[in-house]
């Protein structure tokens, strides 16, 4: 199904989030030129530096916040008993029907009765379809072995759990985080970079002694709730969703979902899953290594419970967007403003020249190279100021810093704050620490 196809079976308020992200250069369908690639997206120059901040954000809660948490960069192709061990070439399918009159596929689970959802003809009747994509490793096909693009991050984690803790000297209960690439060859992507075939996934996997896996699982849920709230989510949006025994995977003693509240539904961000010791006594019985752990406080051996939180990233970028976009009436016009946290947006101020002459653009430029040391900021002199201020709402920009005449002759300039639109006047020399104050706050 087409981009345009997707949208218009989607809500108003998604198609106004897609609008704004191609215009103000967040994401674009990949391949454009080329009429697209299906749920394939780039990220454009506002999109490319809120998802890197999200991901530092993420990072440093979970890496640099703990010194029980170690982080990792796995390969995306891996050793294929690898998905084997885990279940991944076995388990890994959804069932699939095909539309015998237009041929459009569907996940069989997300349809009703036996008709097409999108002409009304007749199904076909459902068969299991792996999600994996298969590729070939050597340079001649002939001598060439199928290997997979990794489905998921949590693996490279689970086969580097010896050398981590060897190299590390970690001790349980420690972690290991890894941001990276997966990909599914998913049925029916959709709801624009919800649900794609390439994305991206932040995962700690938090190895724990057997017995205190309950209270570690309640620390866990607590903590990636919690990051949320800070990203400036809002809290009545979010909610977390128990996995019932049919919903349970196989591996998990216990799972959450932290859930948003999109146009959609409520759908899931991310999944916090007591995974028991099953992935590495899978990899133990396939390898033949030993993935043991021995205490030497307790002189006891056992291997590791495993507790996970698994987030995707795009799924994240996306709910940001979302969360964020308003459109304000004014007296004279339609505000779209997106309330990004400073934190994360992707320039922290913008900043003009109200005029491009009397020494002003000098002026705004130096404030302009002096921020830029350390922070993502923007430089604009071209148009009404007012025009200027609707753009950066748009492209979230939380302060806007103005050098007017009176700049000139006291050193000060104006700070305009996007959701109040309230402005205030302070010193030249002062700007860096007031901007460093409410990014970091």
């Amino acid at each position: 199904m087409s981009e345009k196809k997707q949208s218009s079976i989607m809500s108003q308020e998604m198609t106004k989030v897609i609008s704004l992200c191609r215009r103000r250069g967040f994401i674009f369908q990949s391949s454009e030129i080329y009429g697209g690639l299906e749920s394939c997206y780039d990220y454009g120059p506002l999109g490319v530096e809120l998802k890197n901040n999200v991901k530092r954000f993420w990072w440093n809660a979970m890496v640099r916040d703990h010194e029980n948490i170690v982080g990792l960069d796995a390969a995306i192709l891996m050793h294929p008993r690898v998905w084997e061990a885990s279940g991944h070439v076995e388990h890994f399918t959804d069932p699939m029907v095909d539309c015998k009159v237009c041929k459009h596929r569907f996940r069989s689970d997300m349809v009703e009765g036996d008709k097409c959802p999108d002409c009304g003809g007749q199904l076909t009747e459902a068969r299991q379809f792996n999600l994996m994509f298969k590729t070939q490793m050597g340079a001649v096909t002939d001598d060439a072995y199928e290997v997979y693009l990794r489905p998921e991050t949590a693996q490279g984690i689970y086969v580097n759990f010896l050398n981590i803790l060897n190299s590390s000297r970690q001790k349980v209960p420690f972690g290991i985080a890894q941001i990276g690439k997966a990909f599914r060859n998913e049925i029916t992507p959709r709801n624009f970079t919800f649900r794609t075939r390439e994305f991206e996934q932040a995962e700690m996997q938090f190895f724990v002694k057997p017995g205190t896996d309950k209270e570690w699982f309640e620390y866990w849920k607590e903590q990636r709730m919690n990051w949320y709230y800070k990203l400036g989510i809002r809290k009545e949006k979010l909610a977390f969703h128990q996995h019932d025994k049919d919903e349970l995977a196989h591996y998990a003693a216990d799972a959450y979902d932290v859930q948003y509240e999109f146009s959609f539904g409520w759908k899931e961000l991310e999944g916090i899953h007591n995974r028991t010791d099953y992935d590495l006594k899978k990899h133990q019985e396939f390898s033949k290594k030993n993935q043991s752990y021995f205490d030497d406080q307790t002189r006891e051996r056992y291997i590791p419970y495993i507790i996970e939180t698994s987030a995707g990233v795009d799924r994240t970028v996306l709910t940001i967007l979302m969360d964020a976009y308003e459109e304000q009436q004014l007296e004279d016009d339609v505000r779209i403003v997106l309330h990004l946290s400073p934190a994360i947006a992707p320039y922290k101020a913008a900043i003009f020249p109200l005029v491009k002459r009397d020494g002003m653009p000098e002026m705004a430029r130096k404030i302009t190279d002096e921020l830029k040391k350390r922070y993502m900021v923007f430089y604009d002199d071209g148009g009404a100021v007012g025009r200027r201020y609707r753009r950066q709402d748009e492209a979230g920009t939380p302060f806007c810093i103005t050098v007017d005449s009176q700049s000139l002759e006291d050193q000060t300039v104006t700070i305009r704050d996007r959701d109040s639109m309230q402005q205030i006047r302070i010193s030249v020399d002062q700007v860096a620490e007031w901007l460093n104050e409410k990014v970091t706050a």
